[in-house]
């Protein structure tokens, strides 16, 4: 449906900064694509470049075979298709009522279609109870959701969405999650979502773009990367992987000649009084805690559930139930 081909963004002024780097890349229809990386990597450039609301320095976005207009080609920035819903809900009229904010995007052509298309929309979002609240007074993923639902209620065909939980209370997030997911399958919407957290878009999306330093490190099922990453910085960002080198992976006993990843779940421990290892530091992350263990040589992070009371210093086994290879590319 979308796609990226020899896509470049440079932002030119007293420090030159390349935010997207030749990057090739494909979006299908009726998905949720989410492109992952940590600050600075270039996923909200790219995400800007789909749209049209940035120009490319070099390559070409085309939707459906078009190539996507941009500020040169068009006086009001954006793809007609297309909605983006960007973080700061720049868009929303924070004194206005969420009826108006919504039912602002609709012509009054046919008020009785205005008004039964605003009283959906509001539906499908589970807002139509703030219906005359005004937005100011809103908490963060109320806001939000008025947002979607100012892009969702012209039916576009690909919704944007840049950072889209960072404002919602971690209580609300799910259900949020999976009223966008609910959409998708009911209406066959498209949407490519721009994101840092991890545990969001292995539970949202059906495809990664993962993004470092604005080139595509990784691409594919979200299933695939987490547990056969193609880069050791797909694996750290997808599952705190544990990366070790050749000779730090051979004190635990595994004979490699490239990297590996451990992910925290695939460690075991065993206390044992004369054992090689130790407890470095404990961390309570509520339901488990994680185990910083290892010797000089080698430090490892470890999930442990259920939680049990265990000291730092206490002398442990290590058990290494499965670990990934990075074999090198070939050319």
């Amino acid at each position: 449906m979308i796609h990226g081909k020899d896509l470049s963004c440079v932002f030119e002024g007293n420090i030159t900064v390349t935010a997207v780097d030749h990057v090739h890349f494909g979006i299908e229809e009726g998905q949720i694509t989410a492109i992952i990386g940590e600050s600075g990597s270039g996923k909200s450039t790219l995400l800007k470049l789909i749209y049209g609301l940035l120009e490319p320095t070099s390559g070409e976005v085309r939707y459906r075979g078009w190539l996507v207009p941009t500020r040169k080609d068009k006086l009001i920035p954006g793809h007609d298709a297309m909605k983006l819903v960007s973080q700061g809900f720049d868009d929303l009229n924070l004194y206005a009522k969420v009826w108006d904010n919504v039912a602002s995007q609709l012509s009054n052509t046919n008020l009785a279609l205005k008004a039964s298309k605003t009283q959906e929309t509001l539906e499908r979002l589970r807002i139509d109870h703030l219906a005359k609240k005004r937005v100011a007074d809103l908490s963060g993923g109320e806001k939000q959701r008025v947002a979607i639902c100012r892009a969702l209620i012209n039916d576009p065909e690909v919704l944007l969405m840049d950072e889209p939980f960072n404002q919602v209370d971690a209580a609300f997030r799910d259900e949020l999650q999976q009223d966008i997911q609910q959409i998708v399958a009911e209406t066959g919407l498209t949407v490519v979502m721009v994101s840092h957290d991890p545990a969001e878009v292995l539970a949202m999306a059906n495809k990664l773009i993962v993004m470092k330093n604005g080139k595509i490190a990784d691409a594919g099922d979200p299933h695939a990367l987490y547990n056969w990453p193609h880069h050791p910085y797909t694996a750290r960002l997808l599952a705190k992987s544990n990366i070790l080198q050749p000779n730090e992976a051979k004190i635990l006993g595994i004979e490699t000649e490239h990297p590996i990843a451990i992910q925290q779940e695939h460690i075991q421990t065993e206390l044992n009084l004369n054992g090689n290892y130790w407890i470095k530091e404990v961390r309570f992350r509520g339901f488990y805690n994680e185990l910083i263990i290892g010797n000089e040589e080698v430090t490892l992070h470890q999930i442990q559930f259920p939680r049990l009371d265990v000291k730092k210093n206490t002398r442990i086994d290590i058990l290494v139930t499965t670990y990934h290879v990075f074999e090198p590319k070939s050319n």
